[in-house]
């Protein structure tokens, strides 16, 4: 006891007192209060490693103070700094389910959300624990117990030990890497870098992207927005008369199909459809369908496709525009143009938690006014995969909710259960469905989980007949990304009737065409269109259809059924194809040969054009984004959203309320019968429907507004 009560009286003996309390206070902040949904013991492993090299790195700056008078104070300024920075993000984290970014601390946007309820409300009683040792070591010092060593530490000493936790920090972050590649370049939950690297390097990497943020937007100027604006107006085409307003006033229902491409249309392994069902709606008199639609997705992924749709704006050439600038960007997006020009209600239904990809700000910037995440169902057991409720549950369990919102609705359903790995758990599978055998799981998998997301729209669309919903409503239907990656599509081309040996970078390019397919019941006029467009074409479109001319608002798109069209898809890497050639890399291939085209010199001057184009489109969206432009730009009629209007919680309770406070008045769908549920006109076949409540869950619930409904 007495030699360690003599290294303790050393500077590096107190300072490794200290480097072992904090590491203890954060690993019990882990385990304790925040949910990061460690799996597997090499996660483990590195959440127990993380908190020291920073940790490490930071206490070891108290060794360039020669002098005790200020090693000691500065040692233990830095200890309590660290203290408080881990204490505020464990209140923050009991409110949100989130953690502090440099912009709620510094009470930039959304400072005003805040903690709604008292700070006093959100501490517990193991509190004391993040500050007991402070206070003890202080009370030791003071009654010199722990007695001042007057020895300093040489610059060389002081270098090494900082010099030793950048090495320990450099092995963290090569775990980390190993476990979730481009950790820090494809951020889509904050948790994820908490859980890898810990809060202190959060907190900076953070720093780092909000000031690169700042300065860029600290210099955006209104000549910047009227460059984007004269680009747009530049290139609108016009709504097509006989399809504009050809579903004005209905609802809008929006399924949004995970990880589903063009090729699963129409499909058949072993003489069976992999999706009877959208296939019958693709080739039906009611739907306008797009066989050379393409995503157009970075990568933010199925983040950059919402983005994409709601907004008509690229996403960002890295990252995700979501996670890295979606918390405090304007928007002018779908939900607040159709509630402001139409009166429409908003809502999302997704079965994962709610801070994915940032969604739970995102959407109150963009003007959504429901938000209906896995806090809402339960997903408990075998109800869920990795990535949320499973998709069958996901509609049979949303419409308690949908039935109370006011008609018309703007509704978004994301799907996930057809998600990478692309597992499924057997009583889901339909015995009656062979897939293939390539010799490659995820391949093999694709088609299982895709026809069960067949089944499941099917019965969603059981429930919209039944109650005629279907007949008020347009059901926009689309395919975020790829599923199968280009390093597996070899495996794919023999099921494509290809020779995986003769498989080119053109093949790839023309698997990143997604289904775009718009259900207009009653209208008996749709078909399958060949135009070329990708996802940043499908607000004009969309808008039009419901007769809103979306001429004032800035967006890159361009109406799919619009003569005026412009047909060059870019990609978010600066590739693009058109109806003839397709440019991958530089290197330019013809449509109809596969082959690489032998150009004209007239043939390679439109050419040019068109990637000048590209270029020029996605450079101008990236300032828009990056730099917020559109905090300048004021269309007609719009008002921009203010995201404290928005609370997520206890969206039924709202919507009730609105019903009754509407009366005779009330449109939902619940009004409309009578005051009565139709949520017993839902049928599923999903065998989770009955089973009980677990305490096991595949993913976290939470949910960053309440934890009650």
């Amino acid at each position: 006891m007495k030699k360690l009560s003599k290294f303790v009286d050393t500077r590096i003996g107190f300072f490794t007192l200290l480097v072992i309390l904090f590491w203890l206070k954060t690993l019990f902040a882990y385990f304790t209060d925040f949910k990061l949904g460690v799996t597997g013991i090499f996660q483990y492993l590195i959440l127990i490693f993380n908190p020291l090299a920073t940790t490490f790195f930071i206490y070891s700056l108290a060794f360039y103070f020669k002098r005790s008078r200020f090693f000691y104070p500065v040692i233990m300024g830095l200890d309590i700094a660290n203290t408080l920075l881990l204490y505020l993000n464990v209140i923050y984290y009991r409110e949100f389910t989130d953690f502090m970014t440099i912009a709620t601390m510094t009470g930039y946007s959304k400072v005003n959300q805040g903690l709604s309820g008292s700070s006093l409300a959100l501490t517990n009683f193991h509190d004391v624990f993040y500050w007991l040792d402070i206070v003890v070591i202080l009370i030791l010092m003071l009654c010199k117990v722990i007695k001042f060593d007057p020895r300093a530490i040489g610059t060389r000493l002081a270098f090494a030990f900082s010099s030793v936790g950048l090495v320990l920090f450099g092995v963290n972050l090569s775990f980390a890497e190993m476990s979730r590649p481009q950790l820090l370049g494809r951020t889509f939950d904050r948790s994820y870098i908490v859980k890898y690297l810990g809060i202190d390097t959060f907190t900076g990497y953070d720093l780092v992207k909000s000031q690169h943020i700042n300065n860029m937007r600290q210099s955006a100027t209104k000549p910047e927005l009227l460059k984007v604006k004269k680009f747009t107006d530049k290139h609108y085409a016009p709504a097509n008369p006989q399809m504009y307003g050809i579903a004005k006033g209905r609802n809008v229902i929006i399924i949004h199909l995970e990880s589903f491409q063009q090729f699963l249309i129409n499909k058949k392994i072993n003489g069976q459809e992999v999706t009877p069902f959208l296939n019958s709606l693709y080739n039906g008199k009611d739907t306008y369908s797009f066989d050379n639609f393409f995503h157009q997705v970075g990568q933010g992924k199925t983040s950059d496709a919402e983005n994409l749709l709601e907004t008509s704006t690229f996403g960002l050439p890295q990252g995700s525009l979501f996670a890295t600038l979606g918390s405090d960007n304007t928007f002018q997006g779908a939900p607040a143009i159709l509630n402001q020009r139409a009166g429409y209600t908003s809502a999302v239904f997704h079965g994962n938690v709610a801070s994915f990809w940032n969604r739970n700000n995102v959407y109150k910037n963009l003007g959504y006014q429901y938000f209906f995440d896995a806090s809402y169902y339960d997903t408990s057991g075998d109800k869920a995969t990795g990535y949320g409720l499973k998709d069958k549950l996901l509609f049979k369990n949303s419409i308690k909710y949908l039935q109370s919102l006011q008609q018309p609705f703007y509704a978004k359903y994301i799907t996930v259960t057809n998600h990478f790995p692309y597992t499924l758990d057997d009583e889901d599978k339909d015995p009656n469905f062979q897939t293939t055998n390539t010799g490659d799981s995820n391949v093999d998998n694709y088609f299982v989980t895709a026809h069960y997301l067949d089944q499941s729209i099917q019965e969603f669309f059981n429930y919209l007949q039944k109650t005629g919903l279907d007949k008020k409503s347009i059901i926009m239907i689309y395919g975020d990304h790829y599923g199968i990656s280009n390093s597996e599509n070899t495996s794919l081309a023999s099921v494509l009737g290809k020779s995986a040996d003769e498989w080119t970078d053109f093949d790839n390019a023309q698997l990143q065409r997604v289904p775009l397919m718009f259900v207009i019941p009653g209208t008996g006029h749709g078909k399958v269109y060949h135009t070329y467009g990708g996802e940043v074409d499908v607000l004009p479109t969309l808008l039009h259809l419901l007769g809103i001319s979306s001429k004032r608002y800035i967006q890159f798109g361009t109406d799919l059924f619009s003569s005026k069209h412009n047909q060059v898809v870019a990609f978010r890497n600066r590739d693009f194809v058109t109806p003839t050639y397709t440019s991958v890399g530089g290197t330019i291939y013809n449509n109809k040969t596969g082959k690489e085209a032998k150009l004209t010199k007239k043939q390679q001057e439109k050419l040019k054009k068109d990637q000048e184009f590209v270029n020029e489109e996605l450079t101008l969206s990236d300032s828009l984004n990056e730099k917020n432009l559109l905090r300048f730009y004021h269309p007609k009629g719009f008002k921009n959203v203010n995201p404290a209007d928005y609370n997520y919680s206890n969206g039924l309770k709202r919507a009730q309320r609105i019903e009754k406070k509407k009366g005779i008045k009330s449109t939902s769908i619940y009004s409309e019968n009578g005051d009565r549920s139709t949520v017993d006109d839902y049928s599923t076949d999903a065998p989770e429907q009955n089973h009980s409540s677990t305490d096991s869950n595949r993913i976290k619930i939470t949910n960053p507004d309440a934890n009650n409904k």
